[in-house]
This record gives structure tokens, C-alpha cells and sequence, in this order.
């Protein structure tokens, strides 16, 4: 395993939208900054390409000094280094960010448990499409829905993604299900979109302490089985993640508490799951728990130390090296990781709560105050 990187940030003057600046000793580039005195934390980060090598990244605002609705778009023409901000868009939310048939999309929600939207860019997230109706990527709103940058899965000539509904009134009140579309239909027309049947956390799962299953991705199983695999809030320091399979005609989500619950370090945190057909491996970056548990925080709040991992079969894992690493575990994260593979590399957005400038801590490791890029190099190596 490669030796871990503890970083530090070395310039003295940043804002919101800011110009980048770099961490020490990796390098890596700040997207963007939202000080931790504004009370706005940087959620949701996503990352795509253009086929012209523009990278793209997005992130929204949550904190008591929000509107929890807006997300922004950046773009890098430089490989990463220096990003510019190119769109803020209000009422979009929680969203994967990606591009399917030469256009750029973000999916997910109107604002904080809204409606389920897409939209839609041609000029490479200049401008985008207005989701005023169900014709136009207004896509459920009969209800109250939970998501977050989560990768969409190609299959059979169908695009499937996790989404949830929430039921409240507390926080892990989740109804997990998985929506697919035609990959040549309109993405913006809610009459092509299936969805399929909806699973709630239920009381005898994990001894009666699951305490909710979210932010699912679609991906394929071993068995060829469309599959939503989700993160699982526990308060067991033995993390797991939650698999559940669509039946074979696309309209059953089913799930088996017996052998569904999956070992996954990391697997009480948001994370992203891709296959690489070329390592026939899954991988994923992962914020581990330590098996030791630490006093005053639970696992699901450890996201100081960010891990590449990957596994055959999705239930045994294996970590290769140390991305990211700080020892303040309660105010330091490198988290909400989303990923793609470019070539023998990968290109990651990270959703980073670190020290200002001057010192002054982030607010927790949660809120994050920066978004970082962070390229992993010969992954497969």
C-alpha cells in the first residue's frame, strides 16, 4: 500500500466560487470554496467528460445559510488543474451529473426531499433545459425524493439509476427503488421513465438497527442481475451496504435481508461503485471505519481517511492504498467521492471539510467547506 498523503492548504485568500487553488502534496485542486463562516457546505459533488476533454464538476449548498435548491457547475479545460464556474442553477439538487448521446444531464431533485427532475445541456453546461413539466424533465412529483450523485447503469439498451422516497418525519424514512428509461428515448419525458416498487428499512433488519438504506447504484451483479446497492446507516462499526436485484423483466425490486447485507468498508458513508471490464473488478472509493471504534463518533461520521478498493464480486474487498488521509477524524472528511475512469486513471470530485486558510477548522467532517479534484493515477497498478 502507497503511503498515505496528510495535506494542508497553503494559499491565504479564498471565497465562494473563488479561483482554485492547490493542497499540498498531492496536488490537489480546489473547484471550489465555500468558507465555513457562511454557514453554506458544499454537498453533492459530481464530475463528468466531454468528449472534447473538458471535465466537468458540480456540487450543491446545504447549511442553515442555504436555500438547499441551487447547484453549480464548473469546467476545467486544462486536465483538472483550473476550474471556472459555469452555471448556478436554482431548483436542482442532489444530482448526478453525466452526458449520454453528446448531451450533458444533471438528474435529481428540485430542492431538499422535492420533486425527481432532469435537465438537460447542449453547450457543454452553459445553459440548461427548464424542467416545467412532465414533457420537460419534470419526472415524479407525486411524492417527497432523496438521491445523491449516484452513477447510471447501461444495460440491454436501458439507463437505470437509484432514487428514494422519503416518508419522514425523521431523517432515514427512505423507500428504495431504481427508475430505467430507454437509452434512445427522451430523457426528458416522464412517460418513458419505469420505475419499479419501492423497499423501506424494516424493523428486524440487522437485529433492529438498520437505521436506513440510501443513496443506491445501479450497477450489474456477477449473476448479470440489474442490482441497487446501497449505502446502509448502522451503528455497528462492521459497515455493510445494502443489495437489492430487479427481477428480469424490469419491474420488481426484491431484497433478502439474509444474505443481502454486504460487507463494505466505507459502507456507512455515500459512495460510488463502477465496473471495469478491463480488471474485471468493481472498484470504489471508500471512507473505512477503523476497527477500533472512536470515542464520541459514529462510523457513519468518520470520512478522514479516503481509500481505493475493489472487489471480484462485490462482498469481499480489497484495499489497495491510502488516497487521502488526515488524523481529525471530526473535523476533517475527504467524502461523497463521485468518480469516473479515464483511460488508466480516475477523475474524482471530493467533497473535502478541511482548515481555512487561517486555521479555523470546518465545521464538522461533514460540512464540507471546499470541492477538490483529485486524479488516482494507474489505478489498475
Amino acid at each position: 500500500m502507497a503511503a498515505p498523503v496528510i495535506i494542508s492548504i497553503i494559499h491565504p485568500n479564498h471565497s465562494l466560487l473563488s479561483a482554485p487553488t492547490r493542497l499540498m502534496n498531492l496536488p490537489l485542486p480546489v473547484i471550489a470554496h465555500s468558507p465555513a463562516r457562511t454557514r453554506q457546505y458544499i454537498g453533492s459533488p459530481g464530475i463528468a467528460a466531454l468528449p472534447d476533454g473538458t471535465f466537468l464538476a458540480s456540487h450543491d449548498l446545504f447549511g442553515p445559510g442555504s436555500t438547499r435548491d441551487t447547484t453549480h457547475v464548473y469546467a476545467s479545460t486544462d486536465g483538472g488543474s483550473s476550474w471556472a464556474l459555469r452555471a448556478a442553477i436554482r431548483g436542482q439538487w442532489w444530482s448526478t451529473l453525466f452526458t449520454h448521446r453528446g448531451a450533458l444531464y444533471l438528474m435529481g431533485t428540485t430542492r431538499e426531499y422535492g420533486a425527481c427532475v432532469i435537465r438537460r445541456s447542449t453547450d457543454g453546461g452553459f445553459t440548461w433545459s427548464t424542467p416545467a413539466d412532465a414533457a420537460h424533465g419534470l419526472l415524479l412529483a407525486d411524492a417527497m425524493y432523496h438521491c445523491a450523485p449516484v452513477p447510471l447503469l447501461a444495460h440491454n439498451g436501458r439507463l437505470w439509476r437509484g432514487m428514494e422516497e422519503y416518508t419522514g418525519p425523521k431523517w432515514g424514512s427512505f423507500r428504495a427503488f431504481l427508475m430505467s428509461i430507454d437509452d434512445g428515448a427522451d430523457l426528458l419525458n416522464a412517460a418513458h421513465w419505469r420505475c419499479t416498487n419501492r423497499i423501506g428499512v424494516s424493523a428486524d433488519w440487522l437485529d433492529g438497527r438498520a437505521g436506513g438504506i440510501l443513496e443506491g447504484n445501479a450497477l450489474l451483479t456477477p449473476d448479470g442481475e440489474v442490482a441497487d446497492v446501497l449505502r446502509v446507516h448502522h451503528p455497528g462499526w462492521h459497515e455493510q451496504a445494502a443489495l437489492m436485484t430487479v427481477s428480469a423483466d424490469g419491474g420488481t425490486l426484491c431484497f433478502d435481508p439474509a444474505a443481502g447485507f454486504l460487507p463494505l468498508p466505507g459502507g456507512a458513508k455515500k459512495f460510488t461503485i463502477r465496473w471495469d471490464a478491463l480488471s474485471r473488478c468493481y472498484w470504489a472509493l471508500l471512507n473505512p471505519a477503523p476497527a477500533d471504534p472512536i470515542p464520541g463518533l459514529r462510523p457513519d461520521q468518520v470520512r478522514n481517511q479516503l481509500v481505493l478498493a475493489s472487489s471480484l464480486d462485490l462482498r469481499a474487498w480489497h484495499i489497495h492504498r491510502t488516497l487521502l488521509t488526515h488524523p481529525d477524524a471530526a473535523r476533517v472528511g475527504f467524502q461523497y467521492v463521485d468518480w469516473l475512469f479515464d483511460g488508466a486513471d480516475i477523475l474524482a470530485a471530493v467533497r473535502t471539510a478541511y482548515p481555512e486558510p487561517d486555521g479555523t477548522p470546518a465545521h464538522n467532517a461533514h460540512d464540507a467547506n471546499y470541492l477538490c479534484f483529485l486524479r488516482v493515477p494507474d489505478f489498475r497498478g
